[in-house]
């Protein structure tokens, strides 16, 4: 039954209610809502941030214009989006959006905006600005930024600068903290602490900005911007505006005002007045309201948040901090700190302790403020440094509750008697060392699957790369002699320096195409200025798709950068492409060289022969766009697939070096480990097909739709039992785990919707950055009574409640199980998805019962609930995609869940990605946990092939039938013949095992009559016809033995796609009968040559054997002939390595 036949658009399954209690909201409710409550993450409130200033406006009776420019960046990175999204609304509100050609040029685009007001042209009142821009933006545009601050706003206009700062370096090169830069500018700083401080504080921004002439700073954290939070709207707010001094020129932006030392007078005047305004409006917040407190807390944005969870883990809510004497001062105003507030909170207190992550901004400030207060000066300041005047507060990396806790406890300790809160954080903190427990390798990014980088970032043999701003970056975290890092921009001006010094020895730097028009394109001026032998690589895949795939601000193409490049003095330009046929070679200089990807290496070894600057444009659209764009129709999907006939596949791994990519997986088979091409995530780039193995077919063709082969689970849907989910009083963690481009955030995103419909206060935290390049991704999603009980957005240490585990590697993470206790609920997804690890170690082993033995351990389970959610999700509804809503649904099934099925539902509806696939897969989620069998039985039809060999006699049986299929009875014979002479002297199972396999390998080796055996075979011919429509085409790619005479890039015989060979085949496969004698016309090859001698060579190793000798040294020699696999030369050199090692071993037993 089809998904559209089993749950009709717009309805729900039988056990899944009418739509009632839930609240009535749509994806724009987010914006045009005035009041009550909605779901925002940190982009979408700048958007509506704008919006309510443009409605304030309106309210006052001002006809004001708006613009947002900047640059992307994280955690900015997607505001850009968000701002076309909204693009209706803010066209409906004169609100303009100029993404930027670099952070500096829209600082100076702000500028402009505030020079309107007032201009006879000049169409509006005035022009509120928001400029964005990650933590190093800040740094770039200093100058610019400068600039503006002294000149001034504009009365009715004023100026939003909001940094984002990535405090933990999770996504950047460097961890960075823009408030210095920023007050080196005298631009005061505001800092929200959650999404409902970004409207609230970004209104007293502009208010601060129109009244002072300054720009205001807005300082964002990655943990707030890529967050989301249940939001109550405040009311439009209003600003008392004090009388100003006299400033008889004013403060604000104005013309003429020539350059001189007035501006720093008039500097001082609006420093002041925001000072006033601070007093006047004042946004920073006393939390308890205690008089009688001995400590007082002060906090600043995350840090905020941060301290509050730690005191409610140690149960100290708001009427046990004013019983216990300690009272919480939050500031928003960060630079300069508001005084009058500050002071009247420290009056008279014994302690004040400043908690702020990075350096002490604030502390150095309460510090200087209390010199003023005299006698009512607290007794002792502690933040940065603590009571003995050591290190105290963390400066470095980021703070979290558990890290406060036995800080916190230390000063709480010192004025409440009797309360011993080093006992209790003793006691939430005893858990912590099961992160560093047990040391399983990790997930680690990787380029996505088809990425132009994993060819164009690879340099020849004795060459090295330098690393620069990008998803290129990973190049420095895999095999690629690729180093050093520097800021955007300074690409290969870093070598202009080293060269000096090293007799000008060339180097390639890689460089994308959009940091080559943010400011890139100066660094190639530079090294051509300074005669330097170096070689840009300048990536162009048309798109920014460290971000999220935006397009370059401008106009821009490979023969606009050739040009560019050639009329700046370079003198050697290559153009390399994935489609070099489809190339305008006339639209580029006439010095440039044109060439197919295949001829990289060539290239590139002529190229580090010049000895000036030589620029190589690499031409291929990034994968995850190609992805994107064939999904909207915008690009055609050809129809054309990549196939692995396993029965072919030696497992070498070859594809995977060739390749680079992680759609090429790993298979386990009854013959071992061997490859197959994940049709889910191939993004078509077949680069795969280079690995030298004649396993490879493209089927030319539609795969098969599910349609028309889809299981009947109606009436196993309809019997689901409902569960019993936990009740949400005290705050509720919940943990998604996952693995970079899968689509696993879309868990988090429809989980927390869901929560918001059910009018559940709720927030999510999505931990990504690189990972969504085949990382560990990670959700964390917290539900509440109430939107004041989750006071930040991360999982604390110990404190998840469940886990949906899509991903069983990342699950078993250090930081994963950090937040695990006894009692966590978890379900987890038990497929074996493979890291970017495999390409260097073919036979990688991910130790999957072994990390959910530590998962169990952790959360206290006897065992962990779970299924192969990709196996299931494929067979199914055709697509892996559909494994993580899958095991949402097995969560809530399984009670871990407390959202209604009816706001699930809703949010997978208002995801707006193919609602009834993604609510069937939900579905077949639920029955996974209570009703397996339903879903299982008609999956996996009764089987009548032979169990897999466990034991020697069943591997020998099995090994000897396969034996005489491949050549006939005698040979089979002759097989066992030889392993009952070798088992009658071996009496280890173990090592009989081994050397039946090993033997079986050798003797069974894959020359051209075998192959073609195998590619006949019916089971093949049967697996493409359960996988693609009518009417495919099978394309083989091999090496033709006699004919082939090209080479491909690593100087091997060159494959050839041949659409008619498979015809040949059967006639072929006949020809077994010639194997090995004097008529066999492929046995003269050197390499049949050797794998008959291989054969005699591991004959001799069974003879050689002696059961007296080191048991352990013989099951590693004779269990060697295992990585002998492959075709051809990747054969043949694994061969020569394993016959030297094996002789290396036997020499240390004292055998010759």
């Amino acid at each position: 039954m089809a998904p559209e036949d089993m749950i009709q658009p717009g309805t729900l399954p039988p056990d899944g209610g009418a739509q009632t209690g839930l609240m009535a909201t749509t994806l724009d409710s987010r914006y045009t809502q005035t009041s009550g409550r909605v779901f925002l993450n940190g982009t979408q409130a700048l958007v509506r941030l704008m919006l309510d200033q443009a409605r304030r406006d309106a309210a006052a009776g001002l006809s004001t214009g708006g613009m947002a420019s900047g640059y992307r960046g994280s955690p900015l990175a997607a505001l850009d989006q968000e701002l076309w999204r909204a693009n209706r609304h803010l066209d409906a509100h004169a609100i303009e959006f100029i993404p930027a050609v670099n952070e500096d040029m829209a600082a100076t685009i702000i500028a402009g905006t505030q020079q309107a007001e007032g201009q006879p042209a000049t169409t509006v009142d005035g022009v509120f600005s928001l400029w964005y821009g990650k933590g190093p933006g800040v740094d770039r545009s200093i100058d610019a930024i400068k600039h503006g601050n002294a000149y001034g706003s504009s009365p009715h206009g004023g100026v939003l600068m909001v940094a984002g700062d990535d405090h933990g370096c999770v996504s950047s090169t460097i961890a960075h903290q823009s408030e210095l830069s920023l007050m080196s500018a005298s631009v005061p700083v505001i800092h929200p602490a959650s999404i409902a401080d970004i409207l609230s504080f970004g209104m007293f921004g502009f208010a601060l900005s129109r009244y002072s002439g300054l720009w205001a700073g807005f300082k964002t954290a990655s943990e707030l911007i890529e967050a989301g939070q249940t939001v109550d709207l405040p009311s439009p707010p209003t600003f008392v505006l004090p009388p100003l001094s006299d400033m008889a020129d004013g403060l604000h932006v104005r013309w003429p005002d020539a350059p001189g030392l007035h501006l720093e007078d008039r500097m001082q005047a609006k420093l002041a007045a925001a000072g006033k305004f601070a007093a006047a409006n004042p946004i920073d917040r006393v939390i308890c309201g205690t008089k009688q407190a001995r400590l007082g807390i002060i906090t600043v944005g995350k840090a905020h948040g941060d301290l509050m969870e730690a005191l409610r883990l140690m149960g100290m809510d708001a009427a046990a901090c004013r019983q216990d004497g300690v009272d919480i001062y939050k500031i928003g105003l960060v630079w300069p700190v508001e005084e009058t507030g500050a002071m009247a909170f420290m009056e008279d207190k014994a302690e004040i302790l400043v908690v702020e992550e990075k350096r002490g901004i604030v502390e150095e400030q309460i510090r200087a403020i209390a010199t003023r207060m005299g006698s009512r000066a607290p007794t002792r300041i502690t933040g940065k440094t603590g009571a003995t005047n050591m290190p105290f507060v963390p400066t470095a990396g980021e703070l979290a509750p558990t890290a406060l806790i036995p800080l916190v406890a230390e000063r709480l300790d010192a004025h409440c008697d009797g309360a011993d809160f080093g006992g209790r954080a003793a006691a939430l903190t005893a858990t912590q060392h099961r992160a560093n427990m047990p040391p399983f390798s990790q997930r680690t990014p990787h380029f996505c699957s088809g990425c132009p980088h994993n060819t164009s970032t690879r340099v020849p043999e004795g060459s090295e790369a330098l690393a620069g701003i990008g998803c290129h970056f990973m190049a420095t975290i895999m095999d690629r002699n690729t180093k050093y890092i520097c800021q955007m921009g300074g690409e290969g001006a870093n070598w202009v320096g080293t060269s000096r010094f090293n007799g000008n020895k060339h180097i390639f730097q890689n460089i994308g195409d959009g940091t080559w028009f943010h400011s890139g394109s100066m660094a190639i001026r530079q090294a051509v200025a300074a005669n330097t032998a170096i070689t840009f690589k300048l990536l162009f895949n048309d798109a920014v798709a460290m971000t999220g795939g935006q397009a370059v601000d401008g106009e821009i193409s490979p023969a606009s950068i050739a040009h560019i490049c050639a009329a700046e003095g370079v003198r050697r330009i290559a153009l390399v492409s994935d489609d070099i046929t489809a190339v305008a070679r006339g639209d580029y200089p006439a010095l440039t060289s044109f060439h197919d990807r295949a001829e990289m290496d060539s290239l590139q070894r002529d190229l580090r022969e010049f000895s000036d600057v030589s620029v190589l444009i690499y031409l291929q659209t990034c994968a995850a766009e190609k992805r994107r764009r064939r999904k909207r129709g915008t690009l055609v999907d050809p129809a054309r697939h990549v196939v692995i006939n396993e029965a072919v596949c030696e497992g070498c791994g070859d594809c995977s070096i060739a390749s680079n990519c992680l759609s090429v997986e790993p298979l386990e088979t009854p013959l071992g480990r061997k490859r197959r091409i994940n049709l889910s995530s191939c993004n078509k780039d077949f680069t795969c097909l280079d690995g030298f193995c004649p396993s490879f077919v493209t089927v030319e063709g539609e795969r098969l739709t599910r349609d028309a082969v889809m299981p009947d689970f109606s009436a196993a849907i309809a019997a689901l039992p409902a569960p019993a989910p936990e009740t949400v009083d005290a705050p509720y963690d919940i943990l998604v785990t996952g693995v970079g481009g899968t689509g696993v955030v879309t868990v988090g995103a429809v989980l927390s919707m869901a929560a918001h419909l059910d009018g559940t206060a709720t927030s999510l935290l999505n931990f990504s950055g690189l990972a969504q390049k085949f990382g560990a991704v990670m959700s964390f999603v917290r539900l509440a009574a109430d939107p004041d009980q989750l006071h930040q957005t991360r999982i604390a240490s110990g404190a998840a409640d469940a886990l949906i585990g899509c991903d069983a590697v990342v699950s078993a993470s250090p930081t994963a199980m950090a937040t695990y206790k006894q009692g966590t609920r978890a379900v987890i997804n038990l497929a074996e998805m493979t890291t970017g690890e495999i390409i260097g170690k073919r036979d990688l082993d991910l130790q999957i019962d072994d990390r959910l033995t530590a998962i169990a351990a952790a959360t206290g389970s006897r065992t962990i609930e779970g299924f192969n959610a990709n196996y299931v999700a494929e067979a199914v509804l055709g697509d892996v995609v559909y494994a993580n809503i899958m095991m949402l649904g097995a969560a809530w099934q399984q009670g871990g869940v407390p959202v209604s099925l009816e706001a699930i539902y809703r949010a997978i509806e208002l995801n707006g990605v193919k609602p009834d696939m993604n609510r069937l897969a939900f579905m077949v989620g639920r029955l996974m946990i209570a009703s397996p069998e339903a879903v299982t039985d008609a999956l996996v039809p009764a089987s009548t092939d032979n169990p897999v060999p466990q034991d020697y006699s069943q591997i020998l049986a099995h090994r000897e039938s396969l034996l005489a299929a491949y050549q006939n009875a005698a040979y089979a014979a002759l097989y066992r013949a030889r392993m009952d002479d070798f088992a009658a002297r071996c009496d280890d199972e173990t090592l009989r095992c081994i050397v039946a396999r090993q033997l079986y390998r050798v003797m069974a080796y894959k020359d051209e009559y075998e192959v073609a055996r195998l590619h006949a075979r019916a089971g093949f011919a049967g697996t493409l016809a359960s996988r693609f429509a009518p009417g495919y085409r099978v394309v083989n790619h091999m090496v033709v033995p006699f004919l082939t005479r090209k080479t491909d890039a690593r100087g091997r015989p060159q494959k050839t796609p041949m659409r008619f060979i498979r015809h040949l085949f059967p006639l072929l496969a006949r020809g077994k009968v010639l194997r090995g004698t004097r008529f066999d016309p492929f046995g003269m090859q050197h390499d049949r040559k050797a794998e008959r001698a291989l054969i005699d060579w591991y004959l001799g190793l069974m003879a050689d054997f002696d059961p007296q000798a080191d048991r352990a040294a013989w099951h590693d020699i004779l269990g060697a002939a295992a990585d002998i696999r492959g075709f051809g030369p990747v054969k043949m050199a694994a061969m020569e390595k394993v016959q030297a090692s094996v002789a290396r071993q036997r020499a240390a037993l004292g055998q010759a």
